[in-house]
């Protein structure tokens, strides 16, 4: 592919040390770039840079006039009076004042009567119509609500001023802005910030499928892998190119460190002999073999080997959980809401010692509401939830609100449950969690977000709990941070439960889903990330994040959809309630079965199906082409009471089920 884009030897300071030392790469047609490193390396400098934000010491950055460049910062200008869809329209001004253009020019075609006139209008008519053509021009509203839907705008946003629009609203602005201006070459600090799952996996799309070459900054590993083909790792003032993605950099990144390990060791070693040899024979009759190796040293230390380039992880760890109960948690038929809007309904589970839950579920959706239930800090509006045997809960709260910013870092990290607790001790454990020298001096006011996050999950570690409930652990945190807390978790023996937004931190750290649907149901599934999104794209379950499901109750009722009641029984932990046993009846026989054996999971599973299928048949009578159709409407209200027909038996088999596993 074609290169359109060379940086060379770039370098820049704001202390001692040099931010970019000396960054050399190139860029060509249609390279997707993750740029990873620790935080604090420069990766925002060096964007900044490419986009002509700040200026290098030295170096160069060639690139052809014709090449556009495109930045999104993670902090837009606010203060515009327009509204969000006029301000995306200014992206495509150049295409809007192409399209008036033309226009004229087709004016004056149909008023020009001298024919050599006629001809070159008709010239310039054509070249602009073909550059029309080849951007879509003639479909510019759609394409620009399309973008605006894509990040996460619906409708009644886009007459909004953008005045009045939140923070994370604005973000979300200049990322549709960009991706319409789709310049040649887009430069993306942390793009995914903000963004919903169905947002961010449709802007992975859209950035997997476009032609424009794109630099990315992001945290999100799962992001990166879907979107990337090549990683760039900035470290220490320079670049190591890596071909594939995160993951493959990841391998790749370890091959490569084991043998720049041993070629360090091995330049080490040699050195060290021959100053050992000078030593014992600078004087004797290994004299001039001593002065030959003195010369070798010299030459061995003008080109020194190159240190390793390691990224430290810092070795986060939680201390070894004393013993609680089978059951840590069990929730009976707990339901919450606000407003009359309810949150979740009817959940019932069992979380057992030494299980991983993750809930997932829609912003908005009550998943921090669920965990304040399960503490105790809310009280559920129905049903129960009821602590097992010898809980100590250690709670990580998104908000960081555990640490009192008055005091310095050292001493925030001191548990109320410990009055024994050294600060040498305290200090090791700063360490682990990557807070080191004069961090652990500051007050927690000073702390940058990543710092902040660092010595909270420290304070937790501190607590010796043997359950650890986590509110989104891995925001603000790098990379490398991110991968240690994981083994950090996956390595704990006690029980977790959390919510992350991150999908690869969910993937390798959970056992069990608890997936809260956006009409208040929810579904309890073995597995991890990945095995939701294959039950998701085998239509063996409603995805949540599919925007679908975005009714409630009443709404479901005015569509004909009969509500039931969510199962009552744990489908994954079939462990009787507290406060019953089983009863068996010698001799009494068991009724006869009315439907054939089958597990609930895949009833369960089937009405789910049959339930979202409705809504689609639904959404169907009310398009106009449709409306139009008598007999197209006869059909799908046919097929409307054929469903509901299979629905109400299913629910009759799940019953029987139920009952016969009861």
């Amino acid at each position: 592919m074609e290169v359109i884009l060379t940086v060379e030897h770039l370098r820049k300071h704001f202390s001692a040390e040099p931010v970019l030392a000396d960054v050399s790469f190139q860029l060509r047609a249609g390279d997707k770039v993750g740029l990873v490193g620790p935080n604090g390396c420069g990766k925002t400098t060096l964007l900044n840079i490419l986009a002509e934000r700040e200026e290098s010491e030295k170096g160069t950055i060639d690139k052809a006039s014709s090449i556009s460049i495109g930045y999104l910062e993670q902090r837009p200008e606010t203060g515009s009076k327009r509204t969000v869809l006029d301000e995306a329209k200014i992206a495509l001004a150049p295409l809007v004042e192409m399209q008036h253009e033309a226009e004229r020019l087709a004016e004056q075609i149909a008023q020009e009567t001298e024919a050599a006139a006629s001809a070159s209008l008709m010239i310039r008519y054509d070249r602009i119509h073909e550059s029309l053509m080849r951007h879509d021009a003639y479909h510019l509203d759609h394409r620009i609500e399309k973008i605006l839907h894509g990040v996460g705008f619906i409708d009644t946003d886009l007459i909004k001023p953008v005045s009045a629009l939140s923070g994370g609203e604005l973000n979300r602005l200049s990322l549709a802005k960009l991706l319409l201006e789709e310049p040649d070459i887009m430069l993306l600090d942390e793009p995914s910030n903000h963004l919903d799952l169905l947002a961010t996996e449709w802007l992975e799309n859209f950035l997997h499928d476009t032609s424009a070459a794109v630099i990315l900054v992001s945290h999100d590993r799962y992001f990166l892998d879907r979107v990337t083909n090549r990683t760039l790792e900035l470290f220490h003032g320079t670049i190591d190119d890596y071909p594939g993605n995160f993951t493959k950099y990841t391998t790749l990144k370890e091959e490569r460190l084991a043998v720049q390990t041993r070629t360090y060791e091995k330049y080490i070693e040699e050195v060290e002999k021959a100053k050992e040899f000078i030593r014992r024979n600078h004087y004797g009759m290994k004299a001039a073999q001593a002065e030959d190796r003195r010369k070798k040293l010299e030459r061995l230390q003008e080109t020194p080997a190159d240190l390793p380039r390691k990224i430290e992880s810092p070795p986060m760890h939680f201390n070894k959980p004393s013993r609680t109960g089978d059951i840590v948690f069990r929730c009976e038929e707990v339901s919450k809401g606000f407003t009359n809007q309810p949150l979740f309904r009817d959940l019932t589970f069992d979380i057992e010692r030494g299980q991983r839950w993750a809930i997932l579920g829609p912003n908005g959706c009550g998943k921090t509401t669920l965990l304040k239930c399960l503490l105790y800090q809310l009280e559920a509006d129905t049903g129960k939830v009821i602590h097992g045997q010898g809980l100590n809960i250690g709670y990580f709260d998104q908000q960081l609100h555990v640490l009192d910013d008055s005091l310095m870092v050292v001493d925030a990290v001191r548990p109320k449950s410990k009055k024994i607790f050294e600060e040498p001790a305290r200090r090791s454990l700063l360490g682990a969690f990557g807070l080191t020298g004069d961090q652990q001096l500051q007050t927690v006011a000073s702390l940058s977000g990543g710092q902040r996050c660092r010595a909270a999950l420290a304070l937790l570690s501190a607590e010796d709990a043997n359950v650890l409930i986590l509110d989104e652990p891995t925001n603000h945190l790098d990379l490398w941070a991110r991968a240690a807390l994981e083994k950090a978790v996956r390595d704990f023996e006690g029980t977790v439960i959390f919510i992350s937004h991150d999908r690869y931190f969910v993937d390798k750290v959970a056992d069990h889903l608890l997936i809260i649907q956006p009409d208040a149901r929810f579904k309890v599934l073995d597995g991890n990330y990945t095995d939701f999104r294959h039950m998701v794209a085998k239509g063996l379950m409603a995805d949540p994040f599919s925007g679908e499901l975005k009714t409630d109750i009443s709404e479901l009722k005015q569509k004909n959809v009969e509500v039931r009641p969510p199962a009552k029984k744990n489908t994954v932990n079939k462990a009787p309630k507290a406060d019953k046993k089983p009863v068996k009846e010698s001799g009494t026989p068991r009724t006869p079965r009315k439907f054939p054996y089958r597990k609930i999971t895949d009833i369960e599973e089937e009405i789910f199906a049959r339930e979202t299928h409705i809504l689609m048949l639904n959404d169907d009578l009310q398009r106009p082409e449709i409306a139009r159709d008598g007999e197209k409407m006869r059909l799908i209200h046919q097929e409307i009471k054929e469903e509901q027909e299979k629905i109400k038996l299913l629910y009759e088999h799940w019953e029987e089920a139920n009952t016969r596993n009861s």
